[in-house]
């Protein structure tokens, strides 16, 4: 599978309304470039490991460590949605040593969800380059007796409330994508809220929780396994890979697209010059061809890198939508 094919026109989208890029010009992109990094890097990830979150960090920042000559750890902060991680990152010195590879929701939807944050996503962070989107697949729990979407909806409408779906935090795709089908359907599901993709999807294949909609390639294994059952893809349309799986959009959601993507964002206040080197190491190494067959493809992770205030401009666009949703949902955290 090529990498470079795309299935998603973009991830769960969200508001931030006043975010704008470091500025990257051929002065700025001088000076210390040529010294940074001299000790390790530590990229903070806000969910469990094994995790779509945790995945893409783990092979990027190794990819980075070989790029940049220094080491480059990973650390899980788990928590409120990825609060505990960000707040860590945001509160760090500004000097491109601390940085937060994380998914949409964080910039995207938590300023709407939560009524008081530690920190002004908007702000407290320099957006460095988005850099990968993964489609979701809806999946229930073999026991449960639906086959398709439709008897999934047929279902729920019989019994309101009474199918439990994992996400992997308030606000997160896991949530809002689900929420989104409850709007289009007119069902009800009640929501499980964990603290990563991983801990919700092994209670779906223990059967504590009957559904979730999540990273393709989380589930390919358990799926093959008989441990899932797989309903539809939320790509914009069927994956070669999986000719057989509908989409959500032709299983009776027209237009609908599920996915997540995942950002790299520094400090407030970090030199522009660090900036510019951060995005050109990383723009090179998602566009590695090799890179992209070996590492991104087995996890259906497509390549999205850009520079700083396109990244900055993909976080603006998309919050009109979901800030609509969560609005209209009245989803909220005090």
């Amino acid at each position: 599978m090529r990498a470079r094919r795309r299935f998603l026109t973009g991830g769960i989208c969200l508001g931030l309304i006043a975010l704008t890029a470091a500025p990257i010009t051929p002065a700025s992109a001088q000076g210390d470039l040529s010294r940074y990094p001299t000790r390790p890097i530590h990229i903070i990830v806000g969910f469990s490991a094994g995790g779509g979150n945790d995945i893409i960090a783990r092979i990027f920042g190794q990819k980075l460590s070989e790029s940049l000559g220094q080491p480059v750890i990973v650390e899980n902060k788990p928590g409120g949605g990825a609060i505990v991680a960000t707040e860590y990152v945001a509160k760090s010195a500004p000097d491109g040593y601390t940085l937060l590879v994380t998914a949409d929701a964080t910039f995207v939807t938590a300023p709407h969800v939560y009524g008081k944050l530690p920190y002004d996503a908007l702000n407290d962070f320099v957006p460095i380059t988005a850099l990968g989107i993964s489609p979701q697949a809806l999946v229930v729990h073999p026991s449960l007796p639906a086959r398709t979407v439709g008897e999934l909806v047929e279902l729920a409408k019989s019994k309101p409330g009474a199918i439990n779906y994992g996400t992997f935090g308030i606000g997160s795709s896991g949530h809002l994508n689900i929420i989104l089908l409850e709007g289009m359907t007119g069902t009800k599901f009640t929501p499980v809220h964990y603290r990563g993709a991983a801990p919700g999807i092994t209670d779906v294949i223990g059967g504590h929780i009957q559904m979730m909609i999540v990273s393709i390639g989380l589930i390919t294994q358990p799926w093959q396994a008989g441990s899932l059952k797989v309903l539809g893809f939320g790509s914009t349309s069927r994956l070669p890979e999986y000719p057989d799986v509908p989409t959500l959009a032709e299983s009776g959601l027209p237009g609908y697209e599920a996915g997540s993507w995942y950002g790299l964002a520094a400090p407030k206040g970090t030199p522009p010059e660090i900036v510019a080197k951060l995005n050109a190491e990383t723009q090179r190494i998602f566009n590695d061809p090799a890179f992209r067959e070996k590492f991104l493809a087995p996890s259906f992770i497509f390549p999205i890198t850009s520079s700083p205030d396109e990244f900055a401009e993909r976080i603006r666009r998309e919050s009109a939508k979901w800030g609509k949703v969560i609005k209209d949902a009245g989803v909220k955290v005090e």
